[in-house]
């Protein structure tokens, strides 16, 4: 009698705290291992369309069908960029944007969480006003370079005078180059390609640059842009979910094949549209064909190298 007792006892301590660790198992979230984002944007609003609504994420080729936003059109961009960087464990996030002054509210309500830096297409920075940003702190990197969506290659000596800071400050350069962008009549596909960066990496051989979508479609030139120069370095930021998933992993299973698999970054090309956060992490994550190993070089150890961080 009393042995039966005593197992009643046990149980009634026992399993109350088993059934405990159970559920904190299941109800404590999973850490992730870090994140760094080579290609984030600042924006003080949420775009909206002709329905008032905020605009969906877009795919390509058309016709395909777009996927709705979650946000609202009140919703505080920066906020929610930074709740989604924590829930996604984002710890760094190469950030484009202008003006200064909304690079320097973004850098200010995260100290340490952006790496900011100047984006244009046609407007052209003044070169004075970088320079100053480079030698006080306010800026660490440049671009994203989006000269294409105003018909202006790379390789245009108006161009010049921005490599040649860059290189001097020693500062890391974002740009666009490939098959594609959002809409604008005066993109030009045709001065997209790779090659046309080659003259100027030749003059400038210690400038570290980022190219956007790793050139997709341009797979021949950019295997051969950065089998030559080993400071060209690529994202695979839109590509990863404005591309059908399978044409994606297809570019990015070749570029792994070509060698390439120390340069390739992660990014999310992530403005006031954060749904491509989740679509893009998860466009890495399942990739079967990569190994572990090769998942953590993009999503961060190619970029920490790149970046030059500690």
């Amino acid at each position: 009698m009393m042995e039966g007792e005593s197992m009643k006892t046990l149980f009634r301590i026992v399993l109350p705290i088993a059934f405990a660790s159970v559920m904190a198992a299941q109800t404590t979230p999973t850490t992730r291992p870090p994140i760094i984002d080579m290609h984030m944007h600042t924006a003080e609003r949420v775009q909206l369309g002709s329905d008032g609504r905020p605009l969906p994420l877009g795919c390509r080729p058309l016709p395909c069908e777009s996927r709705p936003s979650t946000l609202s059109a009140d919703t505080d961009v920066l906020e929610a960029t930074l709740e989604a960087m924590k829930k996604f464990n984002i710890v760094k996030g190469f950030l484009s944007g202008r003006p200064l002054e909304l690079l320097d509210k973004w850098v200010n309500a995260a100290p340490d969480r952006f790496f900011p830096s100047i984006w244009w297409t046609r407007d052209f920075p003044d070169v004075n006003e970088l320079r100053e940003g480079y030698r006080a702190g306010r800026l660490k990197g440049m671009g994203e370079i989006g000269t294409q969506y105003a018909g202006i290659a790379a390789n245009d000596p108006r161009i010049e005078p921005y490599f040649a800071l860059a290189e001097e400050f020693d500062v890391p350069v974002l740009i666009h180059l490939g098959g594609g962008g959002a809409p604008n009549p005066t993109l030009r596909i045709s001065i997209g390609r790779p090659l046309l960066l080659e003259e100027v990496l030749v003059r400038h051989p210690k400038l570290r640059i980022s190219i956007e979508n790793a050139g997709h479609p341009f797979f021949e030139e950019i295997v051969a842009l950065m089998g030559q120069y080993p400071q060209v370095y690529a994202d695979v930021s839109t590509i990863t979910w404005l591309r059908p998933r399978s044409s994606f992993h297809r570019y990015l299973r070749n570029l792994m094949e070509a060698g390439l698999g120390k340069r390739i970054m992660f990014g999310s090309d992530a403005v006031d549209q954060l749904d491509a956060i989740p679509l893009a992490i998860e466009a890495i994550e399942s990739a079967d064909f990569l190994t572990a190993e090769q998942k953590r070089d993009i999503f961060y150890n190619n970029a920490a190298r790149f970046l030059r961080l500690d």
